[in-house]
């Protein structure tokens, strides 16, 4: 998994080992829209996942795209100094649904754990991964 960095200037990634090749460090975002930012990071890998540190379903989202063999790029929103945007920007664009965990896929919103589950359940998930270039197999 690539984390996003804490930094207040840039919005990079790190990774607990050492960065893979392709891995961008300093993505800075300027002033943008907190929405624009979103819409940025989210088609900057095949699978972006917004998360919190401390809750228990961005974990179990994360471990499901790990056991698959998926290396998503996960951005910690209680671990950056704009978070509180990025997750306000969240909840505009999912409505009623909990802002996090919001995964990504190929740019494209699929939504939080439920319709990530829904979508692992029914078979649809493993082939939006394919089409991304998330997944080899």
């Amino acid at each position: 998994m690539h984390y996003q960095e804490a930094a207040a200037e840039s919005w990079g990634y790190y990774a607990a080992a050492p960065p893979a090749a392709g891995v961008r460090h300093g993505i800075s975002m300027g002033g943008a829209d907190p929405l624009e930012r979103v819409v940025r990071l989210a088609s900057g890998s095949a699978v972006v996942i917004f998360s919190m540190s401390t809750c228990c379903m961005c974990h179990a989202v994360k471990r499901l795209f790990c056991g698959m063999g998926v290396n998503p790029t996960v951005y910690e929103l209680d671990q950056d100094p704009r978070g509180k945007e990025i997750e306000r920007a969240l909840i505009r664009l999912l409505g009623n649904s909990p802002p996090v965990p919001v995964v990504f896929i190929g740019g494209k919103l699929v939504g939080a754990m439920d319709r990530v589950m829904a979508s692992h359940i029914n078979g649809t998930l493993v082939p939006l991964l394919k089409e991304a270039g998330a997944l080899w197999l």
